[in-house]
């Protein structure tokens, strides 16, 4: 998943019930962050990693800057540090790591990987941050892990083509979604999430900006052919995958509960791989057996 990945706590609704809508707003959701995957692979086809990560960066922090203009002063800057950690380990970070990676693996691949988010978000909850689990939870880490290695160890025997061990940029974006996810819940609960979401996208978008007019992008679109259909598929993954899909993400929240919301777990990596298959992706027996491993883990996750 491409937003500041943790529920706004103070939003939330308990009881809520899910209605039609809530459906309807779970499955776009689930359609969108699903599509992210392959729409890095449609931006690599011209532009090389960084630039396809430093383009998200930027296009995001554009579509976020009104926002946090219009809500400058109600920004604590004092908390700035913590507001920096999220941009780079929600946002900056999971960017670069998933562009290099799909240099080397399939989109599909990636998408299964990106399911690991709520393990780690567990295990670096209870090493660094303090929380509890029982067993059970500690077991579904283990049997995600394993569907993990079962996708990267076994890939090749699969016919996917590639270095498998890319995948492991995947999992290092997933470690830093649950830094952020964890940091948020103890530093910024109190924060309203669309300023969250807002401060820390410009902190990182800013600079990434920046750093575009020292690539190559700007010759690519004057001379390279597919180069505005590429940067069209990138700008598509920054302002529906990442600002549309957080704003819509904390609709669903507020409709119904993090419980509800969590089957975003299970739904994301159905659509990475059905458009990877769509794609003309090596779809084998490894990625249903990798997959099933890691959503049976997260669902042990959730108990």
């Amino acid at each position: 998943m491409n937003a500041t990945s943790t529920p706004p706590k103070a939003e939330v609704e308990q009881d809520s019930q899910p209605d039609l809508m809530s459906w309807v707003i779970l499955v776009t959701l689930s359609l969108i962050w699903g599509s992210s995957y392959i729409l890095i692979k449609k931006g690599l086809v011209v532009y090389s990693s960084t630039e396809v990560a430093c383009l998200r960066l930027a296009i995001s922090a554009l579509c976020f800057l009104p926002f946090l203009l219009y809500q400058f002063r109600k920004v604590d800057w004092s908390r700035w540090p913590f507001l920096v950690i999220v941009g780079l380990t929600g946002t900056a970070i999971p960017a670069f790591m998933f562009a290099i990676a799909q240099t080397e693996i399939s989109s599909s691949m990636a998408g299964v990987l990106n399911s690991l988010v709520p393990l780690f978000t567990l295990v670096l909850g209870v090493l660094l941050f303090g929380a509890k689990a029982r067993w059970l939870k500690l077991l579904g880490v283990l049997i995600g892990l394993a569907g993990a290695a079962t996708l990267i160890l076994f890939s090749r025997e699969a016919g996917m083509e590639g270095n498998p061990w890319y995948g492991l940029l995947v999992i290092v974006g997933c470690i830093c979604y649950a830094i952020n996810s964890n940091t948020i819940a103890k530093y910024l609960k109190e924060m309203k999430s669309l300023i969250i979401s807002a401060t820390s996208f410009t902190i990182v978008g800013i600079p990434a900006f920046a750093y575009l007019f020292q690539t190559d992008v700007l010759p690519k679109l004057e001379s390279t052919a597919g180069a505005w259909e590429a940067l069209g598929y990138v700008a598509l993954l920054s302002i529906m995958g990442t600002v549309l899909a957080s704003l819509i993400f904390f609709q669903l929240i507020k409709r119904t509960t993090p419980v509800f919301a969590s089957m975003i777990s299970y739904l994301v990596p159905m659509v990475a791989v059905s458009w990877g298959f769509l794609d003309g992706e090596v779809i084998s027996v490894i990625h249903f057996l990798g997959m099933g491993l890691i959503l049976s883990g997260v669902y042990l996750v959730k108990q």
